[in-house]
């Protein structure tokens, strides 16, 4: 007979939960970490879980001002995590806007607001029902790894305010970095080494972006996979640019799809932008599909259950469990249904009726499938890009088949695409957390209002953001023009994927050819969607996270854990930490070089930035790329140092 769970805190026991303090440092942990999101999202295409750090910092920040409960501390999880999750599904989509025709009018700041808020909602609104037949029916099925070891931390929270003193470290380190780095310019951001036209691999260019961030997600994801990413990085950069300089050397006119130029006269960087963007975005949409096809038995068992999870009866002697306390679901159908027609009728969102009906089925259906899929192998392991693949796809191929192929309508696809990604990221981390409340006592009801609150308060900042760096930085792929922009490689993989749908004109040749490169890596037994993020990417931004996951290897080998494990120790507080601290100083960069500030000699604007950066590392040429790597060493020895320390 199975033994009946029992939860932390009693359901027959009411203690202070859905708190004034709770929600308000819920809130902030909410526009912090959704803010950072955006930041790394656009710089690598890759998000990491929030809601152990903001678990440890809650327990920490509660025992310096006063006594919490362990169910305030879990509310203020709950709302910061919602703000992570949203902004990943934002980031991965909403910035295909500026390479969309007729897109960039929408690109903001009402209109990112609107999907954002839209998508977050729904994936709470639709996960609802789906609690009972996932998290509580199949405890002992779905272990929700975040969510459970989210429990861990909270229930053993005599230790975090020394755990919580990692973060706090990594943040300090991070900033005052990325302040001598990036602000102040005392050693190279990127060092690279790229070899002229006439050497044995012309062309070929080796870089790293030697950010705390990288290394702090490098460490968090391990050897394995960030040594996966970075093989699909040195046969892009390595291999196919060296190759395609040695045949087009020889080539008199232009090679499609570009039209003008001769490869003979690109740099590295433009052989990128004019064809291996292409072959990287065929392997990644191979690597997506696939990763959904392997989860085909999940996806089925998962509908089949989201279905039985709206006619799912309670006992009436359940019903007065606070633990057992839903909000009921008259309220999700309501909320559903007017977050829709506010969609349809809303003039300056490109929708219609048609996609609205498509975003109820699509969105139900992979919120769905993203809630099941997480309680199996974890948030970090989402295929939500796969699964915006597949809608993109889906929405474009029936629009072709309708006869809307017209330039107007591929904004209309990616609002499809846009809205169910953030719905399915969002139902992805509000799983973990109801698995964590399940684990811990909470009341069910209380954390999905704050959830709904997480996202309501995170889509403000989440919007303010992403426009800044935009406007600051450049959000696209890296061009002569924006030599180190933010290249939002999810979120540019989805206007091609969109544009060369409707208008029936991407080149197939170099999508087939990146399909059929990933299959090869498919083929040999090691997942490809990593690979193919990685042969998509810059190389500099694949380094440090190959880098980051050789620290975990030595740290793993020094403390006699496995490679794979889940870790919730100092390292990776510490990494969490690296990653919040970086990514935030990056949004106080752009806010400097967007701030003008008095004008030079010939009235053109100055920024902030130009009074702080001394450019002392570009001026040292050469030993700029040293200095900067030996500082990046540095910091990933304070790393392995800290990971490997003894608690005391």
């Amino acid at each position: 007979m199975k033994e009946e769970f029992k939860p932390y805190i009693s359901p027959k026991d009411f203690i202070p939960e859905f708190t004034p303090k709770a929600i308000i440092l819920g809130s902030i942990f909410g526009i912090i970490f959704g803010a950072a999101t955006v930041y790394l999202g656009l710089k690598v295409g890759l998000t990491v879980t929030a809601s152990i750090p903001i678990a440890v910092l809650a327990i920490s920040i509660f025992k310096k001002i006063g006594k919490a409960t362990i169910l305030e501390s879990n509310i203020v999880q709950t709302i910061g995590s919602a703000g992570e999750s949203v902004a990943a599904g934002v980031v991965f989509t909403v910035p295909a806007l500026l390479f969309l025709s007729g897109g960039v009018e929408y690109f903001r700041y009402f209109q990112i607001l609107v999907l954002a808020f839209a998508g977050g909602l729904l994936g709470v609104l639709f996960m609802i029902p789906l609690r009972k037949s996932l998290i509580v029916k199949e405890h002992g099925v779905l272990p929700y790894p975040e969510g459970t070891a989210c429990a861990d931390v909270l229930i053993a929270g005599e230790k975090g305010g020394k755990l919580a003193q990692k973060v706090y470290y990594g943040l300090g380190i991070a900033f005052l970095y990325k302040l001598l780095m990036s602000i102040l310019g005392l050693w190279k951001e990127v060092p690279a080494w790229i070899l002229s036209k006439k050497a044995a691999l012309p062309n070929a260019s080796i870089s790293a972006e030697i950010t705390p961030e990288l290394l702090g997600v490098g460490y968090i994801i391990g050897p394995r996979i960030g040594g996966v990413m970075v093989a699909g990085g040195v046969l892009s950069w390595l291999v196919l640019i060296p190759l395609i300089t040695l045949i087009g050397s020889a080539l008199q006119s232009p090679v499609a799809p570009e039209t003008t130029m001769l490869i003979a006269d690109m740099s590295p960087g433009q052989i990128w932008s004019k064809y291996i963007r292409y072959i990287g975005a065929g392997a990644v949409t191979f690597g997506g599909l696939m990763t959904l096809i392997k989860t085909l038995p999940t996806i089925v068992s998962a509908f089949r259950d989201s279905i039985k999870g709206f006619s799912l009866k309670v006992d009436s002697s359940q019903q007065t469990l606070r633990t057992e306390r839903d909000i009921p679901i008259i309220w999700v159908l309501i909320g559903s249904a007017m977050l829709i027609i506010f969609i349809t009728i809303i003039p300056s969102i490109p929708a219609n009726f048609l996609s609205a009906i498509m975003i109820v089925v699509f969105g139900f259906f992979f919120v769905t499938v993203s809630s099941r899929i997480v309680g199996l192998i974890g948030s970090s392991s989402n295929p939500i890009s796969g699964m915006t693949i597949a809608t993109l796809m889906a929405t474009s191929l029936l629009f072709v088949g309708i006869g809307w192929t017209g330039d107007a309508y591929q904004p209309v696809a990616l609002v499809v695409g846009s809205i169910v990604c953030i719905a399915s990221a969002n139902a992805g981390a509000t799983s973990q957390d109801l698995k964590t409340g399940y684990i811990v006592g909470a009341t069910p009801y209380k954390q999905q209002l704050g959830l709904l609150i997480g996202v309501m308060v995170s889509v403000v900042a989440i919007g303010y953001t992403l426009m800044l760096l935009n406007d600051a930085l450049g959000i696209g792929p890296v061009t002569p023009e924006h030599p180190n922009p933010l290249p939002a490689p999810q979120a540019t993989l989805m206007a091609t994927v969109i544009k060369g749908l409707l208008s029936q004109n991407l080149p197939w040749g170099l999508v087939l050819t990146g399909m059929g490169m990933a299959a090869v890596v498919e083929l040999c037994g090691v997942s490809s969607l990593a690979f193919a993020v990685g042969a998509y990417l810059p190389l500099s931004s694949t380094t440090p996270i190959f880098l980051g996951g050789l620290v975990r290897y030595f740290v793993d080998r020094k403390t006699g854990k496995e490679a794979n494990e889940s870790e919730i120790g100092p390292g990776a507080l510490f990494s969490s930490g690296l990653i919040a601290g970086g990514a935030l100083t990056g949004i106080l960069l752009a806010f400097l070089i967007g701030t003008n500030y008095g004008t030079n000699a010939e009235g053109k604007p100055l920024s902030l930035m130009s009074y702080l950066n001394t450019g002392i590392g570009e001026e040292m040429g050469a030993g700029g790329d040293l200095l900067g790597f030996g500082m990046f060493v540095l910091l990933a020895a304070g790393l392995y140092y800290i990971a490997t320390r003894k608690q005391e």
